[in-house]
């Protein structure tokens, strides 16, 4: 009997184990042991006319607090509303560079005022079109608007506005307080329309619509403790944990969509980290070693493919987000130099969002800054997928200083800053 045992265990081992997981999974299912994940972002799509656009944005915001309370009602913490218009050049032709920047500070008035976050999308869609370049650079070190350039399309590598944006970066370090302005700014490849997230949210349709992001670190992180480091676990326990907020979440949007009018595009549950929901503790959790050790492309490529199978519509990055300047444990990883600029490359082959929130040295060279927005290009060009470069130096630091940003919110850490690979 022990013998016939032994050699159905050794021929029937792998499917033993798969069942194993599946029967683990289902187990932990019913334990609902994971935090809820928060809203992140609720983002309206406005096609703005810059005559009437005040009341156009008292409608959005109408439409965005009930959005917010019905949200709130089914029991997930709404982080953020915020209104993204087509790309403003569109809106700008015809006026003085002066008369741009005053509509834009009379925008970021009212933003503050009402509490929302903007952004005026692209300054380039294609690779051709520069005109708007200088005013993009203005907008961002005269107000906390957040925009972007688009570095990468269906049409090929825009080698164009990757120098555009290296030199806006360079110009944003130089001309406002500490650099911080370049939090807002993002070198963008592939990214689709009706993305949530800033600050490579973009449309150029009708408006009218919305889409929802989450921040879901800590759900993360809690499947991942109860999966044991196991992959086949956590890719499972993943999947339906996420699913299900997905469809909770689906159903209190498209009920929005009914009552409002506005069509809901979709969500991105990418798991965006945040002060107390960090991403890189969560993979720490499924490896049981630091961030940027071996198996963090496994985590990255499970957290992935858990959000990409959620049974909803989804929208945006619907990846990862690997953020040091917004994560404790990545800063402390990027401060250790336990990781760097080329591993966060190597993982948005699998995920995304590319090099997210990176701090440099204040030295970088505008021609170092082409190269690394070059590459992010080149990867998401290969891949046909949504990458960004936002890229913050610190003006007047050098590598192995510790940098002194204040971006306005609380519990975003600052970092020792390394040097370029």
């Amino acid at each position: 009997m022990t013998k016939r045992l032994i050699k159905f265990v050794a021929f029937r081992g792998p499917l033993i184990l798969i069942l194993f997981a599946h029967v683990c999974a289902a187990a932990l299912w019913c334990s609902d042991v994971s935090r809820k994940p928060r809203v992140r972002a609720i983002t309206a799509f406005v096609s703005i006319d810059r005559a009437t656009y005040g009341k156009q944005i008292q409608d959005t915001l109408a439409m965005l607090r009930k959005a917010k309370s019905a949200f709130e009602k089914g029991g997930y913490e709404v982080q953020t509303i915020r209104i993204t218009t087509q790309p403003f050049p569109q809106y700008t032709r015809g006026i003085t560079k002066a008369e741009a920047l005053e509509f834009f500070k009379g925008l970021d008035a009212l933003s503050k005022k009402e509490e929302f976050l903007a952004n005026v999308g692209p300054a380039m869609l294609n690779d051709q079109d520069d005109s708007a370049v200088d005013l993009l650079a203005d907008i961002l070190v005269s107000t906390d608007i957040n925009t972007s350039l688009v570095i990468a399309a269906d049409d090929g590598i825009h080698w164009n506005a990757i120098r555009a944006a290296a030199k806006t970066i360079k110009y944003v370090e130089d001309h406002s307080a500490n650099g911080v302005r370049n939090f807002d700014f993002a070198a963008a490849a592939f990214v689709p329309p009706y993305t949530p997230f800033y600050p490579g949210s973009n449309h150029n349709g009708r408006g009218h619509q919305f889409s929802v992001g989450l921040e879901g670190g800590s759900l993360v992180a809690d499947v991942f403790t109860e999966s044991h480091g196991d992959p086949r676990i956590a890719r499972e326990l993943l999947s339906h944990k996420l699913a299900e907020h997905a469809r909770s979440l689906e159903a209190i949007a498209l009920q929005v969509e009914k009552d409002s009018g506005w069509s809901y595009m979709g969500l991105d549950a990418t798991p965006a980290p945040g002060p107390d929901s960090s991403i890189g503790a969560a993979i720490q959790q499924f490896t049981g070693t630091r961030f940027g050790s071996s198996g963090t492309l496994t985590a990255a490529a499970i957290i992935t493919d858990a959000v990409r199978s959620i049974p909803v519509k989804r929208v945006g990055y619907s990846g990862l987000m690997l953020p040091p300047l917004e994560d404790s444990v990545l800063a402390q990883g990027w401060s250790e130099g336990v990781y760097r600029i080329d591993a966060l490359l190597a993982y948005s082959a699998v995920c995304g969002t590319g090099l997210d929130a990176i701090p440099l040295p204040g030295d970088v060279s505008q021609q170092q800054l082409e190269r690394i927005i070059g590459d992010v290009a080149s990867l998401a060009f290969k891949w046909h997928k949504p990458l960004t470069a936002r890229l913050i130096p610190a003006p007047g630091k050098k590598a192995g200083e510790r940098t002194d940003f204040d971006f306005g919110i609380t519990g975003f850490p600052n970092v020792i800053l390394q040097p370029l690979p």
